[in-house]
């Protein structure tokens, strides 16, 4: 029997921390806050807060350490935990037609067939949450701390429509719950994910209104194609009767039409662009990536916002410092998803000629989701490794985005290891063009942790 999780458990300390200098080390618990017994990291960094803060440790050696730390009121203590939360993870009451997890394949890591709805993990990784399951000391405890911002899949804003998606006859109506996060001084993501026939078109307008009507407290609103696998597809023409159907040029075309003016509406009106529309949707079209200027900050980068504009932006300030020569002779291989692949090759022509390395771009189809799921992120390592195998290269690049958090597996738990014996090359990755060309000068390193942590969830 699995032994269950302990609650506060660390699992690291960052060296010269407060935390390291008292002696915590990895295995040891945090049992309570001035007296208070955290329920998750949330309320650890909550009742940390102060300029003065007594722990209670368990060792892992079984014994007992009361620490008196003195400190900046908002100073990390420098303690990496286990779990995110320590009384379980709030999980979801909805059973959309359209939910990604339907269509997973078996064999994947086993915390991504968790079907969560937790609002602390909003808050700490970034996931997405529909608000469907808030119950009053949630609420309470949301005025308590002001969790913001918080990532909410919004869909629909008519009550019946998003009802109706969610498969959740009794859900909230949203407007009114993102109007009580504002009363509270929390803002936020949304998100809407668009199925083709149900919430486009003239659905899709009305609720970017509803939501611009609600900013500042709507900070952005990325609408995203939704990604269906075969096995997604076919369940949700069974028990719905709903095609979920692949975007194709026309369709994005139509659907950056339908954005841009209401783009340029809340420019002028309040700054800020506020809707967002992802990247898959661009490249589908055939259209121009829009400026920097557009994307607010890149608040939704890890949601497919941004990624494009980012990774040309990034080549443009790169060429500029390069050295010549800098990867002379050498053949490079970039594996990567299918979509994106024409894009990547157009610029990998330029940083060849820049840095004398010769990179070609090989698009990869996804055969463990489908191929209509072809972001980097979603690409396992079986793929990779069957569809690049055999292909000549000094060094092999692959998506950063497409490890887990920690840098150590793709989706189907493959390690990086494994990946690079059975292709055969060095292999390294990189999330920009400064990264290949840092990989051209210094050869491959070990992947890092992603700075942001979204992805921390479900990594372990």
């Amino acid at each position: 029997m699995q032994r269950p999780p302990t609650p506060g458990l660390v699992s690291a300390v960052a060296p010269g921390s407060l935390a390291d200098e008292a002696g915590i080390e990895a295995g040891d618990a945090v049992v309570s806050v001035d007296g208070r017994v955290p329920r998750d990291v949330v309320d650890f960094q909550f009742y940390a807060a102060a300029h003065e803060v007594q722990v209670a440790i368990k060792k892992a050696n079984g014994l007992d350490d009361l620490i008196l730390f003195e400190k900046e009121i908002d100073e990390d203590l420098g303690i990496e935990f286990e779990r995110a939360t320590w009384d379980d993870v709030i999980l979801c009451n909805n059973n959309c037609f359209f939910c990604f997890l339907k269509g997973l394949p078996k064999g994947m890591r086993k915390t991504l067939y968790t079907k969560d709805d937790d609002y602390r993990l909003s808050f700490l990784h970034g996931n997405f949450v529909t608000l469907t399951n808030l119950t009053d000391a949630d609420w309470e405890r949301l005025e308590e701390q002001r969790l913001s911002p918080l990532n909410v899949s919004v869909h629909a804003t008519e009550l019946g429509l998003r009802r109706h998606m969610l498969s959740n006859d009794t859900a909230p109506d949203i407007l009114d719950q993102l109007r009580r996060l504002g009363s509270l001084g929390i803002v936020a993501h949304t998100q809407i994910v668009l199925c083709p026939g149900v919430n486009d078109g003239e659905h899709l307008a009305r609720s970017i209104r509803d939501l611009g009507e609600l900013y500042p407290t709507v900070q952005t609103i990325s609408v995203v194609p939704v990604g269906a696998s075969p096995k997604l597809e076919e369940w949700s023409l069974k028990r719905d009767g709903i095609p979920l159907v692949r975007p194709n040029r026309d369709y994005a075309r139509g659907i950056v039409r339908i954005l841009r003016p209401l783009q340029k509406e809340f420019r002028k009106r309040f700054g800020a662009t506020i809707v967002q529309c992802s990247d898959e949707y661009y490249v589908t079209a055939g259209l121009p990536i829009p400026g920097r200027a557009t994307y607010d900050g890149f608040p939704q980068y890890e949601n497919g916002i941004g990624m494009v504009r980012t990774m040309l932006d990034d080549w443009s300030w790169t060429k500029r410092r390069l050295k010549p020569g800098v990867g002379k002779g050498k053949r490079v291989l970039v594996g990567t998803a299918a979509l994106i692949a024409p894009t990547l090759a157009k610029v990998a022509e330029e940083v060849s000629a820049a840095t004398g390395a010769e990179i070609r771009v090989k698009g990869v189809t996804n055969t463990v989701f489908g191929e209509r799921v072809n972001v980097s992120g979603l690409v396992c390592g079986k793929d990779y490794v069957e569809q690049l195998q055999g292909e000549e290269a000094d060094i092999v690049i692959l998506p950063r985005p497409s490890l887990d958090y920690f840098g150590e597996k793709f989706l189907d738990s493959m390690t990086v290891e494994e990946a690079a014996e059975r292709l055969g090359s060095p292999l390294a990755f990189a999330a920009l063009w400064s990264d290949v060309v840092e990989i051209l000068e210094r050869g491959p390193t070990p992947p890092h942790r992603n700075e942001a942590p979204n992805g921390a969830f479900w990594s372990r």
